[in-house]
């Protein structure tokens, strides 16, 4: 006889209720223009791969535990120590560590439009959020940011989904002014965005997040850091995971982060890129956000010049048919008539180009 368990009820009530993180499309088969996850479109430094194959022959040892080379080098290069640094499964797991040691049951404040992992890091240990809306112009409403009291604020900069950056000194007035923590996501700094990471010796309410996945081509071996101070670093380290981070992403990470070299050279072909598909856009009266990010967030506009949410979902559903994945986020007043589009090599950029021609000579 077969013993049946209700595992839905079961559950705890907060993960019954939770909805999971939904990542960009991943395409199946040869062939497309993946230009919807904000990838790196150039592979890591080949210091990389000479790091990873020597690990293999110490693959049958457990990491390093808290991976405290990568602490220290990271330290070093932003004038901190190994102690204010912690190293992450991504920098997701850096965020569900702050959520689970500092996240009391008033919830965690956030911009809205910004990353939509928050609400699920939040909702994973049981608490909700606290929602601070932007406007169209994008800009930090300090005031109303204060005014929600939240023991933990989440605040991406560059801005997700739009690549708008914002002012350090409007970042400073926020850390001021509130008396919880202000986590400032810097998934995107190096692609033009100002660091907040000398505000830390300072502030010691602030942490800043930052990922190997995009500006050091590392999406697949998941490794990012949060820089703070001493006192919530400790804290965060009684949380951690035992050995969360793979001896093989540490090396790799490692070898990412001192070549320097390499990195400023993949960077900046990033920013060239954009630079240039910018200008393209503008020439066809779009309205695109200013990014400091390696994506353009751009409001399409049809033959007859028209704009809104079903000239987006258009222009999605005809590139997706060309093969050029871009992402469409609908379900927002500030999003639904924009797509954002990440930077790819020429070569992609190019073939997203041509097949906005071809939607824009037969819409």
């Amino acid at each position: 006889m077969k013993k049946t368990f209700d595992a839905n009820a079961r559950a705890l009530k907060h993960v019954q209720e939770l909805h999971a993180y939904v990542p960009g499309e991943q395409p199946q088969g040869q062939g497309w223009v993946k230009l919807n996850t904000n990838e790196n479109p150039y592979p890591p430094s080949p210091k990389v791969g000479e790091a990873v194959a020597a690990e293999v022959a110490h693959l049958r040892r457990y990491p390093e535990p808290v991976s405290q080379k990568l602490r220290a080098v990271i330290g070093a290069r932003y004038g901190l120590t190994a102690k204010n640094v912690i190293i992450g499964n991504g920098s997701d797991n850096i965020l569900d560590l702050i959520t689970r040691c500092y996240v009391s049951s008033e919830g965690a404040g956030h911009m809205v439009p910004s990353y939509s992992l928050y609400p699920v890091v939040a909702g994973m240990s049981g608490q909700g959020t606290i929602d601070v809306p932007f406007t169209r112009s994008m800009e930090l409403d300090v005031d109303a940011i204060v005014a929600a009291n939240a023991p933990v604020f989440f605040l991406t900069s560059p801005n997700a989904p739009t690549g708008v950056a914002f002012p350090l000194t409007t970042i400073e007035t926020i850390l001021q002014r509130i008396d919880g923590i202000l986590v400032v996501d810097e998934a995107y700094v190096d692609f033009g965005g100002e660091s907040a990471v000398a505000l830390i010796k300072d502030y010691e309410n602030l942490v800043v997040v930052r990922t190997f996945s995009k500006s050091y081509g590392l999406a697949g071996m998941r490794v990012g850091f949060g820089m703070a101070s001493e006192g919530i670093i400790g804290m965060l380290d009684r949380v951690r995971d035992a050995y969360n981070v793979d001896r093989v992403a540490q090396a790799a990470a490692q070898a990412a982060f001192e070549d320097v070299a390499y990195f400023e050279e993949q960077r900046q072909k990033v920013i060239t890129t954009r630079e240039a598909t910018l200008a393209h856009l503008d020439t066809l009266g779009w309205f695109t956000y200013p990014s400091a990010a390696n994506l353009l967030f751009t409001e399409p506009k049809n033959a007859a010049g028209e704009s809104g949410a079903e000239v987006a979902a258009s222009l999605f559903e005809h590139l997706k048919q060309s093969r050029v994945l871009v992402r469409y986020f609908p379900n927002h007043p500030l999003t639904c008539s924009f797509l954002r589009v990440s930077i790819g090599t020429d070569a992609e950029m190019e073939a997203f180009i041509t097949a906005v021609t071809s939607w824009l000579n037969h819409a």
